[in-house]
Formats: C-alpha cells, structure tokens, sequence
C-alpha cells in the first residue's frame, strides 16, 4: 500500500511555515510604511505584485488577521517577555517574528506552541541578524512560560 501523504489544503506544516514568511514580508512592509495603513492593507498590495499560493493565502490571511485584532495585546505580552529590552528599539524583522510567533501561541489554539517557537527560530536564522534566533528563542520560550501572559 502506497504511503499516505497530506492535503494539500494549506494545513500542511511547509504551507503554513510559507505563510509564516509571506507574513514576515507583510509586516515588513506595513512597519516600513510608517503605520499609514492597516495590516490587511499591506497584505492588499503585497498581494498586488506576488502570486502567494493559494494553499498558503488562507493561513497566511489566518495569521495575519490574528495578529492584526490582537497587536495590543501581543505587544503587551512580548514587552513583558523581554529583559531589559523594549519591544520598539528592537529591529523590524525581530519585533516582527515575534509579533507572528506570539499571535500564533497566544491565540492559534491549534498551533503547539513548540512548533511556533521553532518556525519563529527558523525565520530569525533565515532573516534576522546573527544574534537573533537565540533571542528569538529567549523572547518565545520567556511568552511561553508566562503564567498569564495577557494579563
């Protein structure tokens, strides 16, 4: 009997860490534009010039619309993550990685949190500094620990 392999409905874990760097780019061009627009509205002309795969969009729309009901929140939980840092001096891309692992583990209730601790490491290797995934996973594995992070 052939192996069985899984859908590819966007629920496969490389479509979902796809969409876990489309997402990085989004934010990326949303805090570049200085908060002018919205998320979604940054997503909106990302989505102009790229052809995201469609088995990557629904996460990533997923993700980002997370992230974007909750930013209060999620920065208020990372701010208390951090030691002796605040959330604005940190770079784009870091604030950035943190912000969509936070979203995920603070509320994706269908993400292990693990999981988004470690596709946060991969981006920070990926596109973060040399110092960043081991303060990526500072930052996440403190979030995580929390007994009540949005408190």
């Amino acid at each position: 009997m052939p192996p069985t392999f899984p859908a590819r409905s966007g629920d496969h874990p490389r479509d979902r860490s796809r969409a876990r760097a489309w997402g990085l780019q989004v934010l990326y061009r949303w805090e570049s534009a200085g908060g002018g627009e919205t998320i979604a509205q940054a997503l909106g002309r990302v989505l102009q010039t790229r052809r995201v795969a469609p088995q990557r969009l629904a996460y990533l729309e997923e993700l980002l619309e997370t992230l974007e009901d909750h930013l209060p929140d999620i920065d208020r939980a990372l701010q208390s993550a951090l030691e002796n840092w605040r959330l604005e001096r940190l770079s784009v891309m870091d604030r950035s990685i943190l912000r969509l692992a936070a979203a995920e583990i603070l509320f994706m209730e269908e993400i292990p949190p693990k999981v988004s601790i470690q596709e946060g490491i991969l981006l920070a290797e990926a596109y973060g500094g040399k110092d960043s995934p081991r303060f990526v996973n500072g930052v996440l594995d403190a979030l995580y620990k929390q007994p009540h992070p949005l408190e």
